[in-house]
Order: C-alpha cells, then sequence, then structure tokens
C-alpha cells in the first residue's frame, strides 16, 4: 500500500516569504518575534522577546519560574547547538527528605516539587552570545503586556477556573492576582500583572549600570542582568515565601527547600545535540536529560519500514507507530536521565533492529524497556489510574483527559540571514505553586518527572536535573537546517513531532497539511507528571481519524479513547525549502497557535 495523501482541506496555508518567518503558541508571541525581524533584529533578538511575552500572555503554560530547551544554528555554524535552561534539584531535595515528609512520589503542584528556575537565565545567555539587541528593548514588549495587561486567553481562564477554589482557600497570593475582586477572570478581558513588570524593570536596571559601549560592554550589561535574576530580590524572595509550609498535591502541607544560594548556583549553558538521519534528513534533539532521543530511537525501528507502516492514517500505520513508540518510551523510563546514558548502544542499528523485531500484530500491554550491556533496566513504578493517589478537593494539578495537557509553549523562528531557533518553554505554571506576591510569579514543578527511588538515572539527587519533556529540535538535510519544530504537550511532545516528521520527510505533506492532519498518541508509558500513572495499550485519537482505522486498533488490542476531532497535537515548525524560500506553519487547536511572516 501507499501513503495516505494529503487532504486538499487545510486550515491556513504554509506561509511563504523570503524575508523571516516566526510561530509559536500565541499570535502576540508570534507578532513580537516578527515585529522584532521587521525592527532589524535576528532569529535570536526575535526568539528572546517572544519568550518573555509567552512569560505573560500564557501563564497557565510556562512562566519566569520554569524551565527552558532550546535547539538552535547560527547561519555561519555546521552544526546545532543545545540551549540548556534546565535547572537542577535543590542542594536540599533529598530523597531522604521526601521520604520523611511521608511522600511515595514528588508532588504535582507545591514549592517541593521545584527546581532551580532556568528559563531565564537560558534566554540572556542566548541573547548575550547570538542576539544584536540591547536588553532593554528585548523586554520592552513583555514588560509593556504586563503592566499595561493583555486580553486573557481561554485557556488561562479555564484554568484558573479549575484551582480556583483551591487560590481562595490555600494559595491566597495566587488568588489576589489571578481573581481579581474574587472572581474567576473572563475569556478577553485585560489583566495585568505590575509585580512581574517590575522584576523586569529590575533586569534592565541592573544592565544600564554598565556603562560601557561596544559589543563587549553589551556582553556585560547582559551578564549584570543575569546577576540580578540570580542573586538579587527573585532569589531571596523565592525561597523566602516557599520556606513556609503551603499545599502541596494530595492535601498535604509542606515548606520547599529551595534557597537562594541554589539560586546562585545554577547557570544555563550550551551542550552538543544527540542526531540520528532518517529518510535523507538528520533529525537533532537535546540529550537524554530530556526525552529527545526516544524520538530518535522510534524513528530508527520505523526507517527501514514499508511507508504504508509509516503512515499513521492507515490502521497498520497506527499501529505500527503507537508500538515502536511504546518500546522507546520504556527505554526512556528505563534508561534516560541526567546522568551517563549510554546512548550509542540505545540508537545502535543492533539493538534497535532486536527493538523492531518486538513490534507484533497486536498492540501490546506490557511495560517493555530493553536491556543494555547485561545490565537490568529499572523498571519504575506502574500505577494505573486505579492505583494513583487520592486527589483532593482544589487539587492544584490540572485534570487530563484525552485533550491537550496545558503545561508548556514553543516558538519557532528563522531570519533571513539563515539563524534558526526552535524552544520549548515551560514550567512555573499559574498552578505550579503560590504566587509569590513581590514577584508576580511562581516556581515550577519539573521534580515531579523524578523518582523517590535510589539507584536510577532519574532519581532525586541534589544538583542534578530532572528528566525532562521538553524536546524541540532541528531538522537538517545535506547538513544544512531545514526546518525547526516543536510542540508542547508533556510526554505526548515528540509523539505529535513524529506524525507531522513522517508526513513531511515521507508521506510529502506541506507543513500545514502535516500538523493539520488528524493525530493521536500512545497512552501505555509511565506519565511524567504527578501522579505517575499509565494505561497499559492505551491509544488516544482524534476522531478524525476514521471510524475504520478507530475500530482496527481496536481489533489489535488498543485500549483507545476518543479525544474529539480537534484536540491532539500542537506542533509548530518554521524553515526553508530546498531553493531558499522561508516558511513557517502553526496549530490550529484552541485557536492560540499563529505563524506570521513574508
Amino acid at each position: 500500500m501507499t501513503y495516505t495523501p494529503p487532504s486538499s482541506f487545510t486550515t491556513r496555508p504554509t506561509l511563504t516569504g523570503t524575508f523571516g518567518m516566526s510561530a509559536s503558541t500565541h499570535w502576540l508571541a508570534t507578532a513580537t518575534a516578527q515585529a522584532v525581524l521587521e525592527r532589524g533584529g535576528n532569529a535570536f533578538d526575535a526568539s528572546v522577546a517572544a519568550a518573555f511575552v509567552l512569560h505573560v500572555v500564557e501563564p497557565h503554560l510556562n512562566g519566569p519560574g520554569g524551565d527552558l530547551v532550546g535547539i538552535f544554528q547560527t547561519a555561519d555554524a555546521v552544526t546545532p547547538t543545545v540551549l540548556m535552561g534546565q535547572g537542577p534539584a535543590p542542594a536540599a531535595a533529598t530523597i531522604e527528605h521526601y521520604r520523611a515528609e511521608g511522600l511515595e512520589l514528588v508532588p504535582g503542584a507545591g514549592g517541593l516539587a521545584a527546581a532551580v528556575p532556568g528559563a531565564v537565565d537560558a534566554w540572556l545567555l542566548l541573547l548575550r552570545d547570538h542576539g544584536t539587541w540591547e536588553l532593554t528593548d528585548v523586554l520592552a514588549y513583555a514588560i509593556g503586556y504586563a503592566r499595561d495587561g493583555h486580553p486573557l486567553v481561554a485557556g488561562a481562564a479555564a484554568t484558573i477556573a479549575r484551582v480556583a477554589e483551591l487560590f481562595r482557600d490555600d494559595w491566597t497570593t495566587s488568588a489576589d492576582l489571578w481573581l481579581p475582586d474574587g472572581e474567576v477572570p473572563a475569556a478577553g478581558q485585560i489583566v495585568r500583572n505590575p509585580a512581574y513588570a517590575d522584576v523586569l524593570d529590575a533586569l534592565v536596571h541592573a544592565s544600564c549600570a554598565v556603562r560601557d559601549d561596544g559589543p563587549v560592554g553589551r556582553a556585560a550589561r547582559i551578564d549584570a542582568a543575569r546577576t540580578q535574576w540570580r542573586t538579587g530580590i527573585v532569589a531571596h524572595e523565592a525561597s523566602a515565601f516557599l520556606a513556609q509550609p503551603h499545599r502541596h498535591s494530595g492535601g498535604r502541607m509542606h515548606a520547599a527547600v529551595i534557597t537562594a544560594e541554589d539560586f546562585a548556583a545554577f547557570e544555563a549553558r550550551y551542550e552538543a545535540p544527540v542526531m540520528r538521519e532518517f529518510r535523507g534528513h538528520t533529525i537533532a534533539k537535546a540529550g537524554a536529560w530530556t526525552q529527545g532521543p526516544a524520538l530518535l530511537q522510534t524513528l530508527a525501528m520505523l526507517e527501514p519500514l514499508d511507508d504504508d507502516l509509516l503512515d499513521p492514517s492507515q490502521e497498520a500505520g497506527a499501529h505500527t507507530i503507537l508500538e515502536a513508540q511504546k518500546l522507546a518510551y520504556a527505554d526512556r523510563d528505563a534508561w534516560y536521565g541526567d546522568a551517563d546514558v549510554d546512548l550509542d548502544a540505545l540508537l545502535a542499528d543492533d539493538y534497535v533492529a532486536e527493538r523492531r523485531a518486538l513490534i507484533g500484530e497486536s498492540a501490546s500491554a506490557e511495560f517493555r524497556p530493553g536491556s543494555l550491556g547485561g545490565r537490568a533496566p529499572f523498571r519504575p513504578p506502574l500505577r494505573t489510574s486505579y492505583d494513583a493517589p487520592a486527589v483532593g478537593t482544589g487539587e492544584p494539578t490540572v485534570a487530563k483527559t484525552g485533550e491537550t495537557r496545558g503545561d508548556t509553549c514553543h516558538l519557532d523562528v528563522i531570519d533571513r540571514w539563515g539563524n534558526i531557533v526552535s524552544a520549548t518553554p515551560s514550567g512555573g505554571w499559574l498552578q505550579s505553586s503560590p504566587t509569590i506576591p513581590s514577584l508576580g510569579f511562581c516556581l515550577g514543578t519539573r521534580l515531579q518527572m523524578t523518582w523517590l527511588e535510589p539507584g536510577h538515572a532519574s532519581s532525586l539527587v541534589p544538583g542534578r536535573r530532572p528528566r525532562t519533556t521538553l524536546t524541540p529540535a532541528l531538522v537538517l538535510r545535506g547538513g544544512v537546517p531545514a526546518f525547526a519544530i516543536g510542540s508542547p504537550g508533556g510526554d505526548q511532545q515528540d509523539q505529535w513531532q513524529l506524525l507531522a516528521l513522517l508526513r513531511i520527510i515521507v508521506g510529502g505533506y506541506t507543513p500545514q497539511q502535516a500538523i493539520d492532519a488528524p493525530a493521536l498518541h500512545t497512552s501505555a508509558l509511565p506519565e511524567s507528571f504527578w501522579p505517575r500513572t499509565w494505561t497499559p495499550a492505551g491509544a488516544v485519537v482524534e476522531n478524525r481519524l476514521g471510524d475504520d482505522v478507530i475500530a482496527g486498533l481496536e481489533r489489535r488490542g488498543h485500549v483507545v479513547t476518543r479525544a474529539g476531532d480537534w484536540a491532539l497535537g500542537r506542533v509548530s515548525a518554521a524553515g526553508r525549502d530546498a531553493g531558499g524560500v522561508l516558511w513557517a506553519a502553526a496549530n490550529p487547536r484552541g485557536m492560540q497557535g499563529y505563524a506570521a511572516g513574508r
């Protein structure tokens, strides 16, 4: 059989041009990035300006107290670079302490789940080294939206409504910010965050204290802002405020362990990517401290198969893709983490072939990680939804069904000079922990992705980064960047990217056709988010996949959840075609993501 041809219907065109392209999960961030390009900034200036706007306009999806993974390539470079903005566990975040608090899992909300915030320092590092603008100009957009206001998106309003009781009863500082006059704000209502505007102003003021002209002075000004972030009011106010006991997921009261010294000790940095060939393209990802290499494992399993088995719109293809992903994600949960992970072995052809041979005609309901070098794989506690910890009234972790989990943003930018950025900021959601009143934001909950069982690469260890779900990608053709791509979605980020990659590279879809096409993903994996359940043989699909395909998956043993017609996937992308034309495409689901360019 051949690959299913793309539908002639798309929700919007793939944008094309020659000047510059931007795409993100919120139209104001996309417009900001494009405005910077129009004023002569490069892709790095544009990305950083848009990212700080995302902190303001998508507060339910990311915040300055969160984290970041980026991947980029400058116009004069020969290989991509990873931007590492994932902070580690605080020095006092030990398994012994959390067990002594009566916990079996790191909570999904509250200060005990906070890693050291990494996003802001990472964005400033990128701006210093590869941008051209001064910090005051880059931050002006976000400061304006925070101080003067912006229309609240429907998703943020819905999130605030879900946690309103918690805010009123327990997290009263969050109620002060997000429940004006004690009521849930309506979608479209103008909301302001003057405290966060003041934080950004303080960064600008710190930078302006450096008077040297020229590139050296510019770099010193940005470094002064980085120092202010790590050692100034943010570090001291956040750590002091969260040291007071407050409600965590499950309903218990705990104090955080993060300190000002933890803030001061962290600096973002650059890393080499992990890359693998697939059908004439090179896919570049961050390392095994993210889930990114699982996409490379999946592509390696799929590459030699017939094209119809790589087609998610056909029953056999959808089944094969789901089964390959189960195997790759079992390896993720068995081996990945901020440790010495043998990715060469996990991506080796003979090991991949062994894993591929496990794909049968029926859906597996087992957790099947592979063994490496005679070592037994780690097997995390497998809890179904029936085994999960009881959720208290007003549980601060946003409920999750088959629909998109709201927890992350994404942006892609390419400029006329050939600089390209793909970045996925997340964490520090307004529902993560109580708002720090003097700052206007809260800290994130990335430590919930660690285990309280010792001896594993993803165990909770002071100073170690949690294995994150954030996983942007760059795709190269002939060693030259072809496009940047990524998606929000927690454990689904690479699963939804995989569908787009297969449809673009194998199926010949345009980027917008690939993004619009029906999506699916496996839920047969231990989720990275509290309460860390899994659904053996679980699969979540959009209804548009079709009754025949869905019925076929059920006959094969998949436990299928129908999520609705337009519910899964939030992919965006931007790139350059073989003729040099720039393009961008964005997800229509939720009516929030947009692309722009010319």
